[in-house]
């Protein structure tokens, strides 16, 4: 077997049988007899070491620790900017192949230098890092406070947020119900592939999501790529949108909705009304109950499920129900219909929505729907399943607003419904 005598991080040429050659980073590796290789392309290999011929270090690696400058910011637009964490917000570690979050101001401003070529970052907040899966209504609040702050600043013009895409709609949903009067936008943005990759998705939505930043509207919007090309993006309603590749690079769609806009890196063409540009005052709602419950309905469902939510003192239930709006009725053996009715009187809030994801429930057309209706259930429309969760959990976190629930559930307080889909 050959002697390799190349280290983690260093970048290296290995031959293989058949004049074959690979270039690439090793990575640490916890088999010894295997070699891990990070591609050009991003993606990792591990090749036996049986198999190698030779080895070449075309370039040793070096822990490159020094200070990064800030480009001038002087004569720019100013913005604001929260980073969370996700893929957009990490960088490669040459040894382990994993990433790093990217927490540094000036650090950050090195991966993605264009941003900061047309804008003037005035202020960054980092109020956490992490996995956006492992958030919470407490990080919606956290990142709520910090919009609230920017967007009151007159100097700012914007405000983007890089995160995560896992929750990321559900992120966006909880800040259009937290900050009331909004006078700016608010640009939630993303990355499906790390910046180290050949395809990463991460500059061009941060180029779009500062074009977005800049222009006249006071929407809580998502942006990221209109497709697979590297062409533009769609700068998407934060109530109406879904995630709905789990790798694409244009991930996120909206739904019941066209975009709001097409985005370029120097251009943004509305294609929907949105609220202009104002002078408001922004002000924080963060009410919030998390005893909610977000329950699939499924084909012989047991609806004793239902009351294990009851007994942990769940104040709300979010129903994705089949078709126009339906569970197992009263003369099924599992019925829900009976079920609801009983939780409804004990005082739990239940709720509605498609599983469809496309279209609007409507209760009256079968006789199935209308029993469900007579037993208090709010039915929510076109409501996106994540957008009512986070409503739900919004409303009953209002103390003065009991009693008023289904009220305000129907309320169109940021978007929610679209009120021009008729079917």
């Amino acid at each position: 077997m050959v002697e390799l005598r190349f280290n983690p991080g260093d970048y290296v040429q290995l031959k293989l049988a058949q004049f074959r050659e690979l270039e690439g980073t090793a990575l640490e590796s916890h088999d010894k007899s295997i070699v891990l290789l990070k591609l050009r392309s991003g993606y990792n290999i591990g090749i036996p070491k049986e198999n190698i011929l030779g080895s070449k270090i075309l370039k040793k690696f070096k822990d490159e620790k020094r200070e990064y400058k800030l480009p001038s910011g002087k004569g720019k637009p100013k913005i604001g900017m929260i980073i969370t964490g996700g893929t957009i917000a990490a960088k490669l570690d040459s040894k382990t192949g994993g990433v790093h979050w990217l927490t540094d101001t000036a650090e950050f401003a090195k991966f993605y230098p264009k941003l900061f070529e047309k804008v003037d970052v005035k202020k960054i907040e980092v109020p956490f890092m992490m996995a956006s899966e492992n958030m919470s209504y407490n990080e919606w609040a956290k990142i709520a406070e910090s919009v609230e702050k920017m967007l009151n600043d007159k100097d700012i013009k914007g405000v983007i947020i890089t995160h995560g895409t896992d929750t990321l709609h559900y992120t966006a949903a909880a800040l259009s119900f937290f900050l009331r009067n909004l006078n700016k936008p608010v640009v939630l943005t993303y990355s499906q592939r790390s910046i180290d990759r050949a395809s990463s998705d991460a500059e061009l939505n941060l180029q779009c999501a500062v074009e977005m930043a800049l222009s006249d509207c006071a929407e809580v919007v998502l942006v990221g790529h209109a497709s697979m090309d590297d062409d533009h993006c769609h700068a998407l309603i934060g109530t109406k949108t879904k995630k709905m590749h789990t790798s694409r690079r244009d991930a996120f769609k909206s739904v019941n909705i066209g975009p709001l806009a097409k985005v370029w890196k120097d251009n943004v063409e509305f294609l929907e009304e949105r609220r202009p540009r104002n002078d408001e005052k922004v002000e924080l709602d963060t009410n919030f109950s998390d005893k909610i419950a977000l329950v699939k309905f499924y084909p012989g469902q047991d609806p004793d499920i239902l009351d294990y939510y009851k007994d942990k003192g769940y104040k709300g239930i979010i129903i994705e129900a089949t078709g126009l709006g339906h569970v197992a009725s009263s003369e099924s053996k599992n019925s829900w219909v009976i079920k609801i009715k009983k939780l409804i009187k004990e005082g739990v809030i239940v709720c509605a929505v498609a599983q469809t994801i496309y279209g609007r429930l409507n209760p009256k057309v079968y006789s199935l729907g209308r029993e469900l209706e007579e037993t208090g259930v709010i039915f929510l429309e076109d409501m996106l399943a994540e957008t009512a969760f986070v409503k739900l959990g919004w409303v009953l976190g209002h103390r003065t607003w009991k009693g008023k629930e289904k009220e305000k559930m129907l309320e169109n307080f940021a978007r929610e419904f679209n009120e021009l889909l008729k079917e």
